[in-house]
């Protein structure tokens, strides 16, 4: 059996890079302070896997998820051989992460998994094979995942990524004072399959129109990682407000997302956009002070049917 506070993977929120991400160019993600935790016992008297998912959620995301995570899962227990044809196993999630769209779930889920197994089986495991298993059961949630997600719920922290032809490139940023931010759920799940796949079609039917676009985020996350470096939250503020604008651009926001967006502005966040996925989860906000912080919440809580608060720090 494995203890809680040994599984921890995180839930992030990309900053800069949404889709573009996956085209190997810089994103910048920062880890929320919500984790989901995994305890495993094994069972000789059983064969197969039992999976309990106590996570909190949004509804229906994780009946729409399941046939995913059971992939996901299977990928995970494959990559590091657990064979359970021999003996069962019982997997149980939970922690405060609540699973939406966007907030990467899915990584948080097979990074406890991977820590989880580490500690049971016992298999001592280095961090970057914690992420590497990670990524293995990403496969069963994303296809081809961009790796993004179970790097920031394996390192923490906030960090500068780039996928490769071979091993992805990040590094941990220091931040020179706290970030806080708010983030809502518009309560609609999207899958990062379907949404992805539609973006590489229109960039494979109009490439002209992704270039662009592609060349106005990589000036955006240049001047992006200047303002994190620098802490000029102002200027970081105006830089969401134009990753908003670029991810409208393609095609991936929608009504529910804007409308969070522009409340949490008039509320007083000096910058909010979209996060993730896109078409439904997620969006944030920039909040310079804490007071302003708790009021960018209380209006969000009016509209939004969940909303948390976290600090990148």
């Amino acid at each position: 059996m494995t203890h809680r506070d040994q599984s921890r993977g995180y839930g992030k929120l990309i900053l800069f890079g949404e889709h573009f991400v996956v085209y190997k160019v810089p994103a910048l993600v920062g880890a929320v302070s919500a984790y989901t935790d995994c305890e495993v016992e094994f069972d000789d008297s059983t064969t197969g896997v039992t999976v309990v998912d106590d996570r909190p959620a949004v509804p229906g995301y994780k009946e729409k998820k399941k046939a995913e995570a059971d992939v996901a899962i299977g990928l995970v227990l494959k990559h590091l051989d657990v064979d359970t044809t021999k003996r069962g196993i019982k997997c149980t999630f939970g922690g405060p992460l609540s699973p939406v769209s966007g907030i990467g779930a899915s990584a948080s889920q097979v990074v406890s998994l991977a820590r989880a197994l580490s500690h049971a089986l016992p298999k001592p495991m280095t961090e970057d094979e914690i992420n590497q298993a990670g990524y293995e059961g990403e496969r069963g949630y994303h296809g081809t995942p961009s790796g993004i997600d179970n790097t920031a719920a394996t390192f923490g922290g906030v960090l500068k990524f780039q996928r490769t032809d071979g091993e992805p490139i990040f590094t941990k940023k220091k931040i020179p004072a706290p970030i806080r931010i708010v983030y809502a759920s518009t309560g609609i799940t999207s899958s990062t399959t379907e949404v992805v796949g539609d973006v590489r079609a229109k960039k494979e039917a109009d490439p002209e129109w992704f270039d662009a676009l592609l060349k106005k985020y990589l000036d955006l996350v240049d001047r992006g990682e200047k303002a994190l470096d620098d802490g000029d939250v102002d200027t970081l503020g105006k830089l969401l407000d134009e990753n908003h604008a670029l991810c409208q651009e393609l095609t991936v926001s929608c009504k529910e997302l804007d409308t969070l967006v522009d409340a949490a502005r008039s509320a007083g966040a000096i910058g909010a956009k979209m996060s993730g996925t896109g078409r439904g989860g997620l969006m944030l906000a920039l909040t310079p002070t804490e007071e302003s912080q708790n009021k960018v919440a209380e209006e969000l809580e009016k509209i939004a049917p969940q909303v948390w608060k976290t600090t990148f720090a």
